[in-house]
């Protein structure tokens, strides 16, 4: 952590520095043109005069031009701007022509504030995903031979126990031993509700622990910890570059030797031809000034960095500025339906009684279910939680696919499918409702039935009908499910197409049947999805706060469990592609503008500088909207 502050201080150091430099610079300037209006020197010693401020503001930009020229990668922008203020600096020696020293320092100056405002800014979006890096605890107290030691996350080993006080950042992933509290994961999910912990929950690390103290056993090492993992994601994801951003590097590589031939063109040819050489040579450097593709070298990274760094504070990971690109061009989303649509847990959702009254029957059922371990016996448990009641129940006995059998309180208790009922002949009907249905029967009598589904998240059909609304062509569910669940999951939540009864290879095959209509989100929890999440144009991984797996495959990670944050993602990316685009379009214009006024001859050096420094530094403004 300790390099992350110094690495703070020194770009702020850098900062003071130029500023200082600038300052410099512009007053050394100012009073080398007062001079010049009060003497009558020669040429060479006025240069001398305005290479002191021209060197004070110029000089890194030199080096690294003359660093890139030794390393063969000549022209970029530092490049341009040392030949055509060298050129402007030794204009003046030509016959008839008037020096342009002035002008000279003015371009270099005004290119290092320009150079200047890009590093503030390239600063701040580096800072708010830093705000991020706060996740990132600075030390952890562990329980050593009976003591509290503070020490650096990194010493703590797995299996050692840690103690977190309200307040404080948990450093690690680990289970609590003891003690409850709420944990703010704001930081990692974006979602401002606590999620309460006690003994035996897991404790994600880069949470705060709010109200009470926890004593928690580390189950990973720092280094592969949740929160470490998501900053090295943040952090790669400037790496992966977009197509934008490739694009812009070839069109460097193509656009800056077509512009220098061009302008040796403009200083010799008009020349050659009868015109005069001072003004043909400046034309030719005010041209170079104004070709420099800053604005858009500078920008357009700056721009998904923002986007990227704009998304991770809402708790959406994209790994990198191509899939900004891919999450931009989406056309069709398909959901997984356990744990993404719907929460993945049993509940009961109905109770349908015939013969008592609803307690009654939940409460026969649970008992007959006390000992079973099957999802559906823990959701009748669920919401019959008094079972331990003191009645007596004997001779539990299971009928294998049918369901169970037991005496309460000396009545005949069968709980099950309608095979068991058919068994006990009990007059059983089926139920309209959609979801497993538990039928109870009660010394051969049916009493009624319990309905027990999979809960639909309260934001999914929102997450659906936002899609739709931004344009998205088509959402699909797929399930291994029982198409009637399914389908009713399906017409809750409004997806135009469903699949059900899929195992995860058949999953894998839906996706790439798919795959032609359109660029091909796929949004999964994870646990089984990596296959399919890799394969989509564009992995959606959710509530990934503990899936390994899905982090790995996903190209997006969403941080929480709602399924609305895709439309968040989707248009955030096209916010920023479509800032980006802004940038391109404006920087080129006004770039053409400005060099058909200087080959005409009507542009100055200062309109020049404009057409390089402003555009530049109106894109960075313009760049920094998209960390919003």
């Amino acid at each position: 952590m300790v390099h992350e502050h110094h690495h703070h201080d020194h770009e702020a150091e850098g900062i003071r520095g130029d500023i200082l430099r600038i300052v410099l610079s512009a007053a050394l300037l100012a009073a080398a043109v007062l001079v010049e209006r009060n003497t009558d020197w020669k040429t060479w010693q006025y240069l001398l005069l305005y290479l002191v401020p021209y060197l004070v503001a110029g000089w890194e930009t030199l080096r690294e031009a003359a660093e890139a020229v030794a390393h063969g990668e000549a022209l970029d922008e530092n490049f341009l701007m040392a030949v055509a203020t060298l050129g402007a600096l030794g204009i003046g020696f030509l016959p008839g022509a008037e020096a342009q020293f002035p002008e000279a320092v003015f371009v270099m100056l005004f290119f290092r504030i320009g150079e200047l405002f890009e590093g503030i800014a390239e600063g701040r979006s580096r800072r708010s995903v830093a705000h991020l890096m706060d996740i990132r605890p600075d030390s952890a107290r562990v329980e050593r031979d009976g003591r509290l030691q503070t020490v650096a996350p990194e010493a703590v080993a797995v299996g050692e126990v840690i103690l977190v006080r309200p307040g404080e950042r948990i450093p690690m992933d680990g289970i609590v031993l003891e003690g409850s509290s709420s944990l703010d994961t704001v930081a990692l999910t974006g979602e401002s509700v606590p999620r309460s912990v006690a003994a035996g929950g897991e404790a994600l690390s880069g949470c705060v622990n709010l109200s009470g103290v926890l004593r928690i056993r580390t189950t990973r090492p720092f280094g592969e910890s949740t929160a470490s993992r998501i900053l090295e994601l943040v952090e790669h994801a400037a790496e992966t570059k977009s197509h934008s951003e490739r694009f812009i590097t070839r069109f460097a590589r193509i656009y800056t030797p077509v512009v220098v031939g061009l302008a040796v063109l403009l200083a010799l040819v008009p020349p050659l031809l009868g015109g005069s050489w001072a003004d043909w040579i400046y034309r030719a450097l005010m041209f170079l000034v104004v070709s420099c593709p800053c604005a858009l070298v500078i920008s357009i990274p700056l721009t998904f960095f923002g986007g990227i760094g704009g998304a991770s504070r809402r708790g959406i990971l994209v790994k990198g500025a191509a899939f900004l690109d891919t999450l931009a061009r989406v056309r069709t989303v398909v959901f997984d339906k356990t744990g993404t649509l719907t929460e993945g847990v049993f509940a009961v959702t109905a109770v349908h009684p015939e013969t008592l009254d609803e307690q009654e029957l939940l409460h026969l059922a649970a008992h007959v279910e006390r000992h079973s371990t099957h999802p559906i016996a823990a959701a009748l448990l669920q919401a019959y939680p008094d079972e331990q009641d003191g009645c007596r129940v004997e001779d539990i006995r299971e009928i294998a696919g049918l369901g169970l059998t037991a005496r309460v309180e000396g009545k005949t208790v069968a709980v099950g499918n309608g095979g068991l009922m058919d068994r006990v002949g009990a007059a059983w009907h089926p139920c309209h409702q959609a979801g497993t249905i538990v039928h109870v029967a009660v010394d051969g009598v049916y009493a009624g039935h319990v309905v027990i589904s999979d809960r639909i998240k309260e934001d999914a059909a929102e997450a659906v009908s936002r899609l739709h609304a931004a344009g998205i062509r088509k959402t699909v569910m797929l399930t291994g499910d029982l198409p009637e669940v399914a389908a009713a999951v399906a017409e809750r939540t409004g997806v135009d197409e469903f699949h059900a009864g899929l195992l995860p290879a058949d999953k894998v095959s839906r996706v790439e049947a798919l795959l032609p209509e359109g660029t091909l989100a796929f949004v999964g929890d994870g646990i089984n999805d990596a296959p399919v999440l890799a394969r989509a144009d564009l992995g959606v991984a959710m509530g990934a706060l503990g899936s390994e797996a899905a982090i790995e495959a996903a190209d997006v990670v969403l941080m929480d469990d709602r399924p609305a944050k895709v439309a968040d993602a989707v248009l955030g990316a096209r916010r920023t592609l479509r800032i980006a685009r802004e940038n391109i379009v404006f920087a080129i214009g006004v770039k053409l503008a400005v060099l058909a006024l200087a080959a005409c001859g009507l542009a100055t050096m200062g309109m020049a500088v404009f057409a390089d420094v402003g555009v530049t530094l109106l894109a960075v403004l313009n760049a920094m909207r998209a960390l919003r």
